[in-house]
């Protein structure tokens, strides 16, 4: 503790002797309380006693060296050598401190070495640098039981002073080498009751624990609170993956256990008492939020019958608040209550009982207010039991309504009880869906589980799905609007209810539309061309050898069966990192993605329009495709020239594509036709098929 005010006073009086007696109290008290100590000790001196701050400071000195606290005394000499000793002792207590200290480590003196404890002993700063360095590596003494991150738990089994370096001894990583310098980041000791080093030197006295003491002893080894999956990753081994719920059930169950935050954020310590952790649970009450404490009445309400009542009586009077300016808070307060069993017998005649809430002019603000889907959603359906003029409220909610299954909550209840309304909302999202983006959403990913919406007005649907994500409206809802791309989403499934007159026009949605990746257009470009003839282009005749052939179909398998596959899998991986906008994996395997389907694409479209190359029987009397073509120049050089298709061009070699503006100057031309090449004349000398016939 800090200087007393009674201390404070007598040394402003200058009653010094008022003061010893203080300190002779305290000493008697706490002789480890060096902020007071040495904060007298200081105050004396400058107060010219520093005979009496010497004498006081020997006291203590002589006291901690009687009861063997070297540690305190060590700190003692940190804080107040100048003071307790003449310049010429203080090295020599420093060093003898430590060896009552660590002298029986077995390192103690070699490290004390490594370290020159023993060299420029005049530099006392320096000198506690060292022993601050000699401290920290005397944590890691041999058959100290170490914890590491990745490796476990492991023992530290020898040192190497000439490599600055320890040797621990991990199950599954036997004489792994950490330095001096990285040890302190990398090896954390274990106290004896540590649970980690339980289950390495006894796994059979803790599987013989109950489930709450041996949460007890986790909790207790760690100085934080700990999740439910670090508590389950450290008993792993002593606790089976087939107990843990069980297990996890009964230990959180005890009193003293006091959980904090929600979800998967949630940590869990351990109080010293009941009532401590009552208490614990109580002060996080008072300063939680409304809808936290509706939270902390659930989890911790069945703790004690007392605290529960406590917590009701608050959360009641929060709901009377909340009625007027609130409604949604109260209506979740009154089932917050209800399941804890906090309502008292005549709830219902409340102000604020949800058939009061619901029976008010304004439903807008109550369900707005209302965070909980669950508890909304059961709101609308309350709402047909308390208004006639339910079906108008409802389509009101469906303007504002965000989540999907709240949506649906709204939609069934129109489609059974006022269809009409029903109609005329989703007519108007076909027309304006920028005006009600959340729901316009809703309906475009229903229509791929609801037929009759698909067919409602699919080349309108289409049209907005496929424009929708290029608007700033949209922006929230933009990458499930571009899912719906995909094989089995709603836009390919809406192709099947599109008339004849009405397949240009949805071919010019695909074409318009800004968000889809090439992929995604170019497969929706094929289904439409597949499912209607007169969008089907002519397309030329491509011609290739058949090896070439060949390759491409074994390419274009490959493509299917194990590089688009492959890439799934590591989308999958990569989407379970993280954040998608900074997950360069993503990123990079989705345009993995578009490069494979787009090759995929581009190859079958080829191999539908191929035609080998045929040499049988082939006609020599003018240049074909696949014929090997020989020249000769004026000043006799000579040069062989082969058509092939583009599958097979190597200009290099002379081999040109049937496609090239050469391939085209020679297609066609006789035997001893002249042609110009590179500003010279040459006659056609020979003209043969590119290989002979096997």
């Amino acid at each position: 503790m800090a200087i007393s005010r009674t201390t404070q006073n007598s040394l402003a009086r200058g009653d010094f002797d008022e003061v010893e007696n203080d300190w002779l109290q305290r000493l008697e008290e706490d002789p480890a309380d060096l902020d007071y100590f040495v904060g007298v000790a200081r105050a004396l001196a400058g107060n010219g006693e520093e005979k009496r701050a010497r004498l006081l400071l020997e006291m203590l000195d002589e006291q901690l060296r009687g009861a063997d606290r070297w540690l305190v005394r060590l700190r003692l000499l940190r804080r107040a050598a100048p003071l307790l000793l003449p310049a010429e002792k203080i090295y020599p207590a420093m060093v003898s401190t430590l060896g009552k200290l660590y002298g029986g480590r077995s390192l103690f003196k070699e490290l004390s070495e490594a370290v020159g404890l023993h060299r420029a002993t005049h530099d006392l700063a320096r000198s506690w640098e060292k022993i601050d360095r000699l401290e920290s590596l005397l944590a890691y003494d041999v058959g100290t039981v170490v914890a590491m991150e990745g490796k476990g738990v492991g023992r530290v089994v020898g040192v190497n002073l000439g490599l600055e370096s320890f040797k621990v001894d991990f199950e599954r990583h036997r004489g792994l080498m950490v330095g001096f310098k990285a040890a302190a980041k990398l090896l954390h000791p274990l106290a004896p009751e540590h649970v980690l080093r339980r289950k390495l030197e006894q796994p059979a006295a803790l599987l013989l624990e109950s489930p709450p003491e041996l949460l007890r002893i986790t909790l207790q080894s760690y100085d934080r609170p700990l999740g439910a999956g670090e508590i389950r990753e450290v008993l792993a081994g002593i606790v089976g993956e087939a107990q843990w719920s069980a297990w996890w059930t009964a230990a959180r169950k005890h009193p003293q256990v006091v959980a904090s935050g929600a979800g998967a954020r949630q940590t869990y310590a351990w109080a010293e008492s009941r009532n401590d952790a009552q208490e614990t649970v109580w002060k996080a009450f008072a300063r939680a939020s409304p809808r936290q404490k509706m939270e902390l009445l659930r989890r911790e309400g069945a703790r004690d019958p007392a605290l529960r009542d406590r917590m009701a009586a608050e959360l009641r009077a929060l709901a009377e608040q909340a009625a007027q300016g609130d409604p949604g808070l109260a209506f979740e307060i009154w089932f917050a209550l209800e399941r804890a069993g906090g309502l008292p017998d005549d709830a219902l005649a409340l102000g604020w009982a949800p058939p009061s809430l619901l029976r008010r002019p304004e439903m807008g603000t109550l369900f707005a207010g209302i965070e909980e889907r669950l508890l909304r959603e059961r709101a609308y359906l309350m709402l047909r039991e308390q208004r006639e003029d339910w079906a108008a409220v409802y389509r009101d909610a469906l303007a504002k309504e965000t989540e999907a299954k709240a949506l649906d909550t709204l939609v069934d209840g129109l489609a059974q009880g006022a269809p009409r309304e029903l109609e005329r909302f989703v007519d108007g999202l076909l027309t304006q869906p920028h005006r009600h983006p959340a729901a316009f959403t809703w309906l475009a990913e229903r229509a791929a589980v609801d037929e009759a919406l698909r067919a409602r007005n699919p080349l309108r649907l289409l049209q907005q799905i496929l424009a929708a994500p290029s608007r700033d409206e949209f922006g929230p809802f933009r990458m499930r609007l571009l899912a719906l791309a995909e094989s089995g989403g709603t836009v390919p499934r809406l192709l099947a209810h599109l008339t004849p007159d009405q397949a240009a026009q949805a071919e010019d949605a695909v074409h318009r539309s800004a968000g889809l990746e090439s992929y995604q257009r170019d497969q929706l470009n094929n289904a439409l061309q597949l499912r209607f003839q007169s969008l089907r282009k002519e397309t030329a005749a491509l011609y290739a050898t058949p090896e070439s052939i060949a390759a491409k179909h074994a390419e274009l398998e490959r493509i299917v069966k194990v590089d688009i596959p492959a890439n799934r899998k590591a989308i999958a991986e990569a989407r379970a990192h993280g954040d998608l906008r900074e997950n360069f994996e993503y990123k990079a395997a989705r345009q993995r993605h578009e490069f494979l389907n787009t090759r995929a694409a581009v190859l079958s479209d080829e191999l539908a329009r191929v035609r080998p190359i045929e040499t049988r029987a082939m006609d020599a009397g003018e240049v074909r495709i696949g014929t090997r073509v020989r020249l000769t120049a004026q000043d006799g050089r000579e040069r062989a020239i082969t058509l092939l298709g583009p599958w097979e061009s190597r200009p290099e070699d002379d081999v040109l594509s049937y496609e090239s503006d050469l391939g085209r100057e020679l297609l066609g031309k006789p035997l001893a036709a002249v042609v110009e090449l590179g500003g010279q004349a040459w006659k056609i000398s020979a003209i043969e098929p590119y290989k002979p016939e096997i």
